[in-house]
């Protein structure tokens, strides 16, 4: 079976075949949708059997996805009442989304793309993307969708300078021109570009993915070219907002769900509007996927999602109060969840979290002090920080040994893995950090042995949190530790998440903590921009990345050689065919961002202890955990999850 995933996955790169719907079916993904006989859940037979719903064979596409439960090792399974899970705030609603995963094209397990939401699509010389809509699909409210909601999205969003200023999403730009769209029919459009587009498909794969489509039939009563201009009048009193637009953007929001009342293709529905502590996701009764059995999914008849403080969290699933839970529980939970296992009525299975790295360093160099800003763009300044880390010991004390010791890289399961990017600058050695810090004119202390700036202030650095983790302040308590030795007193700095990068982006912060690379995972295939700035998000160089992300809109433009240099390369693999070119752009990116140190990498291979409720059937015990891609329990498909009962 792995054979012929990597068979798979491999064609699927060299020739962007959309062809491969057989290929698919017979790894067991999907089957072809043949005469079943479609049974209802029990929650939705009674609103049908009273005509308030139509049959279940009406409100499926035509052509549904079907999903072989057997072939890919899972059970068809049983209608069941409600999962629950522990959210650590309100705008964590969006996981109905993240952990759905219906998408227009999707990963499966190992990585492959099919069509998902799509029958089919259709990629011709990289640039050239058709998709086709299943036949019959409806949004959750039993609207039909079509082609329509896609044009509604381009022509009426992302090209309608009120909704969206900066115009369409910057992936759907290449050398600055968006794509040609088309509508080629009901249920067929076409996107194409001068170039090739490569992160186009990954994007839509997303955890929190690229939405090129909206309801039309919703939106336009409050969109200013359809609407009836007393109904919209009439609607801005009622929702108390003077501008049209802003009402707009505000219930469309595919990704955030907080809009109850906004139809989705999701396999749930958020059915409450915040605030509420409790919220609840129930079926979506036009989902578009049955099992081989000919079932509508999902099993379960709602997902409940409930917020508590996320210090609570590990021991509420400890006592057995949740179904399935992953958010807000880290390693150093294992030991006290397993051993409430028994008394508890759950299990705990540990996943390969998939970032390059479990924790890593950002120091800013778009700081706004200027001694700082200097000294974090220098890389021995950076290099003398991370030699002066003692990795084992971070290792030893708080993961057990398990944790690969290096830099913010690539993991030895990435076929791209060079255990020369893990190692380098990464053995403790205080002694040469601090021979770096010396030659770099920082040989002068107070009277607390604290190295003093060109300018005579000591060096403090904050290092600065998003405050949801204790695994990161135990992390840098050591770190602390390590830094007073070669003459940095560092301060831990917890706030918000919002607060800790709005920090980071307008440069207040000099160093920060987060995750490694997102995908450590990655094949050739797969987009480098994690190695370049390209995104705000980025937290060691945010104004560059917010610079190339609006398309030179925003931030500053970069202004030193090799992130620069880093550019052109990422432009050159988004321009290469071959798959042998791009694997060297890759190479050249990673050597080049290890050696830089443009992140402090700590450790990596981290398990993630996933709580799963004794009788929860069809999530696997051994997997990979990652945001993107993966999302999380996303790629497993949690609307094959069901529940086991005596009877």
């Amino acid at each position: 079976m792995g054979h012929r995933l990597v068979l798979a996955r491999n064609r699927l790169t060299a020739h962007w075949a959309a062809g491969l719907l057989a290929v698919f079916v017979g790894l067991g993904l999907m089957s072809p949708a043949l005469a079943i006989d479609y049974k209802d859940a029990p929650m939705l037979n009674a609103k049908s059997d009273a005509g308030e719903l139509p049959p279940v064979g009406e409100r499926l596409p035509e052509n549904p996805m079907v999903l072989n439960m057997a072939a890919v090792g899972k059970s068809v399974g049983q209608y069941s009442d409600e999962l629950k899970t522990l959210i650590g705030r309100a705008r964590d609603i969006r996981l109905l989304v993240v952990y759905g995963y219906a998408r227009l094209i999707g990963y499966d397990e190992d990585l492959n793309m099919f069509p998902d939401i799509l029958e089919s699509f259709d990629v011709h010389e990289g640039r050239i993307f058709t998709f086709k809509i299943r036949k019959g699909h409806r949004w959750s409210d039993g609207a039909p969708f079509t082609s329509k909601d896609f044009a509604y999205y381009w022509n009426d969003v992302a090209n309608f300078k009120k909704l969206s200023p900066s115009g369409p999403p910057i992936d759907m730009i290449v050398d600055g021109e968006a794509p040609k769209f088309e509508v080629l029919d009901q249920y067929t459009v076409r996107y194409t570009w001068k170039k090739q587009n490569h992160n186009f498909l990954p994007r839509l794969a997303g955890a929190s993915p690229l939405f090129i489509y909206r309801p039309a039939h919703y939106l336009e009563k409050f969109h200013a070219r359809y609407a009836d201009p007393d109904s919209l009048k009439k609607l801005l009193r009622e929702h108390r907002t003077r501008n049209w637009a802003s009402l707009h953007n505000r219930l469309d929001n595919m990704y955030r769900f907080n809009n109850p009342e906004l139809p989705t293709l999701q396999p749930w529905r958020n059915t409450t509007r915040a605030p509420a502590t409790r919220f609840i996701g129930e079926r979506n009764a036009y989902f578009h996927r049955v099992d081989e059995a000919g079932q509508q999914l999902p099993y379960f008849d709602r997902v409940v999602l409930a917020v508590s403080d996320a210090k609570l969290i590990p021991a509420k699933a400890g006592t057995g109060e949740v179904d399935l839970q992953s958010r807000n529980v880290a390693f150093n939970n294992y030991t006290f969840l397993k051993e409430h296992q028994k008394e508890g009525e759950f299990q705990t299975f540990l996943w390969n979290i998939a970032k390059g790295s479990h924790m890593a360093l950002f120091p800013n160099m778009n700081v706004k002090d200027e001694a700082w800003r200097k000294l974090m763009r220098d890389v021995r300044f950076r290099r003398a920080l991370s030699l002066s880390i003692d990795r084992t010991l971070i290792n030893e004390t708080l993961y057990f040994g398990l944790a690969i010791e290096g830099n913010n890289t690539l993991l030895p399961s990435s076929p791209l893995f060079n255990e020369d990017n893990q190692k380098v600058w990464t053995d403790y050695d205080a002694d040469h950090a601090n021979e770096i810090l010396d030659e770099l004119g920082l040989d002068k202390f107070n009277d607390d042995d604290i190295r003093l700036l060109p300018d005579g202030r000591p060096m403090e650095i904050i290092v600065e949190t998003a405050g949801e983790e204790t695994e990161q302040v135990d992390v840098l308590q050591l770190i602390a530790e390590n830094w007073a030795e070669i003459g940095i007193k560092m301060y831990i700095k917890p706030s918000q998440r919002e607060v800790f990068r709005n920090r980071v982006f307008s440069g207040d912060t000099q160093v920060s903590v987060w995750f490694g690379l997102e995908n450590g995972i990655a094949t050739a295939a797969m987009t480098p921009g994690e190695l370049a700035p390209t995104s705000q998000q980025q937290l060691q160089w945010p104004k560059w990345g917010e610079y190339y992300e609006t398309s030179h809109r925003g931030g500053e433009a970069p202004d030193m050689d090799i992130p620069i240099k880093l550019l052109g390369l990422l432009e050159k693999w988004q321009n290469d065919t071959d798959i042998a070119a791009r694997t060297a752009v890759w190479q050249e990116m990673l050597k080049i961002y290890a050696d830089q140190m443009y992140s402090i990498g700590i450790v990596s291979g981290v398990k993630q202890p996933v709580v799963v409720k004794n009788g929860i059937m069809n999530v696997p015990q051994e997997a990979i955990y990652n945001w993107d891609p993966g999302a999380q329990f996303g790629i497993y498909r949690p609307d094959s999850f069901w529940r086991k009962t005596d009877n």
